[in-house]
């Protein structure tokens, strides 16, 4: 081939290529549009991004009714993305709506609040790590008011209100004022897009509902019958006087009287957050007398006379009380500030010691146990939290608390020793036989704070313990309960102070 043809198909091909690309460069110019992507997989591409979000507000009128919103938005998981392409294959804003609108939900301005969960134990006594909730709401209000209503379901009305304006009444003699109110979770508030499809609280009362018992679906109700007292319809029904007048809010206190026919609510509360309230309190507190007995040995056995008679004596204390949604969880006397208005009398009694003639009962018959049979386990009197149905759980004694660490715990009256131990939940106890067939339990010892041993006799007012806060306990306290049979063995749990 000679080089003038050689050079005419090179020529050739260069004009082949120029014009080749020229056609391209002319018939495609790159475009800017907006690429869709749900969940991360696109969807296509779409012209424009304010017109895709404006087709999406008008298509969703229904939600706007429904919410009383003037905007709704993209889905969460929606990207729209600038793009710059040469692909002419762009879809209508009524097509890619179609594709996401059975998939996720479209979205709102609205507030999402966040609650951390609190640790707790199982029935085990292993922790549980609380878990965080998200809650929805469109007006912030809704929430800090929901809080407030929820603070005083255990809180009263007239204490919350002069607290928080700051009108409580100085302790002048006796009296309480509350130092803190505060929520034990941490909670965060950001105003955000929520998704439609997500509870959202639009009203302080279902939002309320919701804190106090976990869900906003209807309770339980019972229809009062002749002769039923609240304390009674409470117990019955497995909750607590105080959880039944916070579901039946009409009803002032434990003395409100019930009609035949009137419908109550039965709701178990599941609180979603903790609300502390501490208080200062300054209270006059009877002191119990010890008794000292003498013997006669001219008298026989059966003999028992008063010589001297007891008197309690009066103490003013201060206390530092803490309670978590209403219960007492911790009270811790400041014995600095203790004031003695009235020293106990001791009381004195004669008791004969000659063994009586055989087959001679002196009329007798059996030991009947009657109120007042037992003596006080404790050298204080402040009930925290008394025996009876709490939050779907039977609270099977009494709390005492007050006294301080390692201050005695007495048997409450003469028996046997048969439980020395330690248990997840009641912490260092003692179980007592007694001879009138009744157990009585002492939990929550101190460590090391156990002067008696299985097998031993004990008699009514010996110290047996010391006072602590060893197992599931938030404060130091006394878990002091009855029992007509072995507890937990068969046997069953009494009101403690339904013998006093």
């Amino acid at each position: 081939m000679n080089k003038k043809c050689k050079g005419m198909i090179a020529l050739s091909l260069i004009l082949s290529l120029f014009f080749t690309t020229g056609f391209t460069n002319f018939s495609s110019k790159p475009k800017n549009v907006y690429r869709v992507y749900l969940k991360g997989k696109t969807l296509g591409l779409v012209k424009s991004k304010k017109e895709l979000e404006d087709y999406i507000d008008k298509k969703e009128e229904e939600i706007k009714k429904k919410y009383k919103v003037d905007k709704v938005y993209a889905p969460e998981d929606l990207d729209i993305v600038k793009e710059i392409t040469f692909d002419d294959k762009i879809k209508s804003n009524q097509e890619i709506y179609e594709e996401i609108k059975d998939i996720s939900p479209f979205t709102i301005n609205g507030y999402t609040i966040k609650i951390k969960g609190l640790d707790s134990k199982n029935a085990e006594g292993k922790v549980i790590k609380g878990k965080t909730q998200k809650i929805y709401v469109l007006e912030k209000s809704v929430f800090t008011e929901s809080i407030e209503k929820t603070a005083k379901s255990f809180i009263s009305s007239e204490a919350y209100d002069n607290y928080a304006n700051g009108t409580q009444k100085e302790i002048i003699d006796t009296g309480v004022i509350i130092e803190k109110i505060y929520l034990k979770n941490k909670i965060t508030i950001k105003k955000s897009k929520i998704p439609v499809n997500a509870d959202i609280y639009q009203n302080v009362e279902d939002l309320s509902k919701y804190l106090l018992f976990g869900t906003t679906d209807s309770q339980a109700t019972y229809t009062i019958q002749d002769g039923d007292t609240i304390s009674d319809v409470a117990f019955n029904n497995k909750i607590s006087v105080e959880e039944f007048l916070i579901a039946n809010p009409d009803l002032q206190d434990e003395k409100s009287l019930l009609s035949p026919g009137q419908v109550v609510t039965l709701g178990i509360l599941k609180p979603q957050i903790s609300v502390v309230e501490e208080d200062h309190i300054v209270k006059d507190e009877e002191q119990n007398y010890t008794t000292k007995t003498e013997e006669d040995q001219n008298q026989y056995t059966n003999y028992s006379v008063v010589k001297q008679a007891g008197e309690k004596g009066l103490n003013r204390v201060t206390q530092k009380i803490q309670k978590v949604n209403g219960e007492t969880v911790s009270v811790v006397g400041i014995d600095s500030l203790t004031e003695v208005l009235k020293v106990p009398v001791e009381e004195v009694v004669v008791k004969g010691t000659k063994e009586q003639p055989r087959g001679w009962s002196g009329g007798y018959g059996d030991l009947i146990v009657t109120k007042g049979m037992f003596g006080w386990p404790a050298t204080c009197s402040t009930i925290s939290s008394p025996f009876g149905w709490r939050w779907g759980s039977l609270h099977d004694g009494t709390d005492i608390a007050g006294c301080g660490y390692g201050s005695n715990i007495f048997a409450a009256e003469s028996g046997t020793v048969v439980t020395v131990s330690y248990k997840y939940d009641n912490g260092q106890y003692i179980t007592v036989k007694h001879d009138n067939g009744y157990y009585t339990m002492y939990a929550h010892l101190c460590s090391g704070c156990t002067y008696v041993k299985q097998g031993d006799r004990v008699q009514r007012g010996q110290a047996i313990g010391g006072m602590g806060q060893t197992g599931f306990a938030t404060g130091v306290h006394l878990h002091y309960s009855i029992w007509t049979g072995p507890p937990y063995a068969g046997g069953r749990a009494l009101n403690p102070m339904s013998f006093y």
